[in-house]
């Protein structure tokens, strides 16, 4: 079962990256389709213990939660996305979930803002 788990959170994590290039992709026109292909070669990630970091080239995306917890004082889900507070740590509120299927959370530059 935990296996499943994992499987269903790396193509959540999978289709977010996806669609941060679609998002970007949306922004250019696709009037530059290497534009488009070098900020996908820029979006990695950075899995720590708690946050899973998005970067893109040089600066945090965002935070993903590789677990159900607690983030200052708040439940949070796994899949929970959060905006960067810092280069190191996520802000207080998630914006949107890796397994949620509309795509109006955010933007290629981040999540959005509360």
């Amino acid at each position: 079962m935990k296996t499943n788990k994992t499987q269903d959170f790396n193509k959540g994590v999978e289709t977010l990256l996806e669609n941060i290039g679609n998002d970007y992709a949306t922004w250019t026109n696709n009037r530059d389709d290497e534009r488009t292909q070098n900020f996908r070669d820029g979006l990695k990630l950075n899995k720590g213990r708690k946050f899973t970091k998005v970067i893109e080239k040089n600066r945090v995306w965002g935070f993903i939660a590789n677990d159900d917890g607690l983030h200052k004082g708040i439940p949070h889900k796994k899949g929970d996305v959060f905006k960067a507070a810092g280069w190191s740590a996520p802000a207080k509120w998630a914006r949107g979930n890796i397994f949620l299927t509309n795509n109006d959370w955010f933007t290629w530059t981040g999540p959005n803002y509360l």
